[in-house]
């Protein structure tokens, strides 16, 4: 490379800093790049606990905040406010690349604006598939992207299967493995007293809105806190993301307030969540979490419901559907899963950041074409 490339990062939510964290500090550390973070979405919701600051925590520097929010009703109003917003930091910037990652409005908003000024995108995470909206927006932002940064070979054949190119494909494993290596991690002990958790043994709960099924939403959570309540396990429960249906998931949340076997929280750091769940008995809910870390710690998943269908490969994936009854059994039976043989390398080896620093470095990425062509199979 002959002079400094500028790269932005995309940020809404706490899950996607997590997957982007590895890959913003190998290349705010190096000379050859000018690294800047457009944090948005929850990071900016008071509600979910202002998690651009964890940003700044991290030590990242050149982080410009924007507020997005139109209310979890209204995505649309979302996407186009981001739209507006990050189009005139990108006229400011102008940027070299626009790194965006998974299937949120933010990842959306900045695809089309990078596609749309002839600037370079590259997603992170696409070719997958899962249930919802999710999906139809993750197959969206790698259609206005031009490089693809995916997890696995599936992912790759997907995205050739969808017209891209074979070349603008690269498999780097998910990111958010480069993290989470024990040895790194704060102690558990650390963790329990920050975040004041009084349990010995306990489990993960994380439901999220499932857009696409928003009018029974009220009933599915019912069912998923009726059974949690029944099972008399410890829990420690996370808010749900933003999306349409959160209001109704933290009303039947209010449930759980004042009970001594529960702990609820808007948002946890990231590597301080990483250990929770490591040592956790379990994680119940309908979260990627529960498809991506938890198999890499060898800890059960009970995923409920159509969210994450056909998205995990890993034989301590239990799903299950919106019936108390069926997610009691399933807490009684993953009891006995913990020491099963369950990791699996479909998400990489945890090279993810260097793999990325590499491609950067290299003149694969900065040769391509803004003008996309269709690829038949």
């Amino acid at each position: 490379m002959s002079k400094q490339k500028k790269i932005v990062f995309l940020t809404g939510t706490r899950a996607d800093f997590g997957k982007l964290k590895s890959l913003l500090k190998i290349t705010q550390n190096h000379t050859d790049f000018d690294v800047q973070i457009f944090a948005t979405g929850m990071h900016l919701d008071e509600k979910y606990g202002l998690t651009v600051n964890e940003i700044y925590k991290s030590g990242f520097k050149n982080v410009f905040e924007y507020k997005n929010h139109e209310g979890t009703e209204f995505m649309d109003r979302t996407l186009a406010k981001t739209i507006t917003g990050f189009s005139k930091y990108i006229a400011t910037q102008q940027p070299d690349l626009i790194v965006v990652h998974g299937d949120r409005v933010e990842a959306l908003a900045g695809a089309i604006v990078g596609s749309l000024n002839n600037i370079l995108v590259a997603h992170i995470e696409g070719g997958e598939i899962s249930g919802t909206i999710d999906e139809l927006i993750r197959h969206s932002v790698s259609k206005l992207s031009h490089i693809h940064l995916v997890s696995n070979e599936e992912a790759k054949k997907r995205l050739i299967q969808m017209g891209e190119l074979p070349s603008s494909i690269n498999v780097i494993g998910s990111p958010d493995l480069d993290l989470m290596n024990p040895a790194t991690l704060p102690s558990l002990e650390k963790v329990k007293k920050y975040y004041e958790i009084p349990f010995d043994a306990f489990a993960i709960l994380m439901f999220h809105p499932t857009t696409t099924e928003y009018k029974n939403v009220k009933k599915d959570v019912k069912s998923v806190v009726d059974a949690v309540l029944l099972s008399e396990e410890n829990y420690i429960v996370i808010y749900p993301n933003n999306d349409l249906g959160t209001k109704e998931i933290l009303e039947e949340y209010q449930r759980f307030e004042q009970h001594s076997k529960i702990k609820i929280y808007p948002s946890l750091r990231f590597e301080y969540f990483l250990r929770l769940l490591k040592e956790s008995k379990f994680i119940i809910g309908n979260s990627s979490a529960g498809i991506r870390e938890a198999p890499y710690y060898h800890v059960p998943t009970i995923d409920i419901g159509t969210r994450q269908c056909n998205r995990g490969l890993a034989t301590s994936i239990m799903n299950v559907p919106y019936k108390t009854d069926a997610i009691v059994s399933a807490i009684d039976s993953v009891q006995h899963q913990k020491n099963k043989n369950v990791h699996s390398n479909e998400f990489g080896t945890g090279n993810s950041d260097q793999l990325f620093l590499n491609l950067l470095q290299s003149n694969k990425i900065w040769s391509v074409n803004c003008q996309k062509q269709f690829q038949d199979l």
